[in-house]
């Protein structure tokens, strides 16, 4: 008996011991816990820390309600058309405004009020008084106005009024040549409704001729042009006339000089055929032309094209045929004599009108001769 009262007084304390050491580790994490970190008023105050010696009861925090993605996008658009954000925000707000409605213009989601993006339609947005406003459209100038487009019966009434021939078989020559050769199935139709011209003067024709004798057509326009203000009638008289130094003096070589001089010889002295040219075959003509001095075969076939007309005239000495064919037919490579004929064959019997669009591939202009 006594043992058991001894065993149950020793199980008491022991107890009582382990009561005791709990309440002293509380007091000491107690003792610890103002000291191990600073509190600030809110944090005691959420917290239901101790401040200035009272204890301060918890505040819970309050709740925000979730709010709808939608509202949240259009007060999102709302807050960039106020304020006027960068490029990108403003992408942002367009893509808010499409999941709203639209009413009077403004984008507007129900129960949230919304302010419209001001447009730029006229300019730039510039801020008056803190409000943005449309800068004015800068005022531009008027388009020129387009350059009318020539019809046929136009160029038919201007070469009539500048006294120049158009021929009789270019409409159907040109039909011709677009449905048999490929190049010219392009070029015609680009080119427009231009065409071989004449005023039928075969003196002036050959003079000119003459003058462009190896030299570019720029060129040769430009000196015909100063040969034109000192001789001005241009008759083979005039020429005669007017003598050796004047027409060097525009720009003539001594040895063109001549040549001129000598035709314009021919011409007054009526040593030429002049009115059997229209029934002579091709050939003939230029037999006759050749024996004046400085008239080769490509003057001669320059006659027969521009003043006679002739519809099958194949200039193979002529630089700019030549290099018109290379450009056109063989992308620019080298061509001799023998494949500028096989070119040409396919244009028989229309091969004056093909030599002529060969040349306003390269130059627009027309000439008149």
């Amino acid at each position: 008996m006594v043992a058991a009262t001894k065993a149950a007084q020793k199980k008491a304390a022991g107890k009582e011991r382990m009561r005791s050491a709990r309440d002293t580790s509380v007091a000491a994490v107690g003792a610890r816990r103002p000291s191990a970190r600073k509190v600030s008023p809110l944090g005691a105050a959420a917290h239901g820390a101790t401040l200035n010696g009272a204890l301060v009861p918890a505040v819970v925090p309050a709740v925000v309600p979730a709010v709808p993605k939608a509202r949240r996008k259009t007060a999102a658009a709302d807050d960039i058309a106020v304020t006027g954000l960068n490029g990108a925000a403003r992408k942002t707000a367009k893509g808010a405004a499409k999941s709203a409605n639209t009413m009077n213009g403004l984008a507007s989601t129900p129960g949230t009020p919304s302010v419209a993006k001001p447009k730029a339609r006229a300019g730039k947005l510039k801020s008056v008084g803190g409000v943005a406003t449309a800068a004015p459209a800068p005022t531009s100038a008027p388009a020129p106005a387009s350059a009318p487009v020539r019809t046929k019966a136009a160029t038919k009434a201007a070469a009539a009024a500048a006294g120049l021939v158009r021929p009789p078989y270019w409409d159907k020559a040109c039909a011709d040549l677009v449905k048999r050769d490929r190049i010219m199935k392009k070029l015609i139709p680009q080119l427009g409704p231009v065409h071989l011209m004449t005023r039928g003067d075969p003196f002036v024709t050959l003079a000119r001729s003459v003058v462009g004798q190896q030299i570019s057509m720029p060129a040769a326009q430009a000196m015909w042009g100063r040969i034109v203000t000192t001789c001005p009638k241009l008759t083979p008289a005039q020429f005669v006339k007017v003598g050796h130094e004047k027409l060097i003096a525009c720009g003539l070589s001594k040895r063109k000089t001549e040549y001129i001089l000598d035709l314009a010889q021919h011409f007054v002295s009526g040593a030429l055929h002049v009115n059997t040219w229209t029934s002579m075959d091709d050939e003939a003509v230029i037999a006759e032309l050749t024996e004046i001095r400085g008239i080769g075969r490509w003057t001669a076939e320059m006659f027969l094209i521009f003043n006679l007309m002739r519809p099958d005239v194949l200039p193979l000495d002529d630089v700019g045929l030549i290099r018109a064919i290379s450009v056109n037919y063989f992308s620019g490579e080298p061509v001799t004599r023998s494949e500028a004929r096989e070119v040409a064959a396919n244009w028989e019997p229309w091969r004056t009108v093909a030599t002529w669009y060969m040349w306003r591939s390269l130059d627009p202009l027309p000439d008149a001769y």
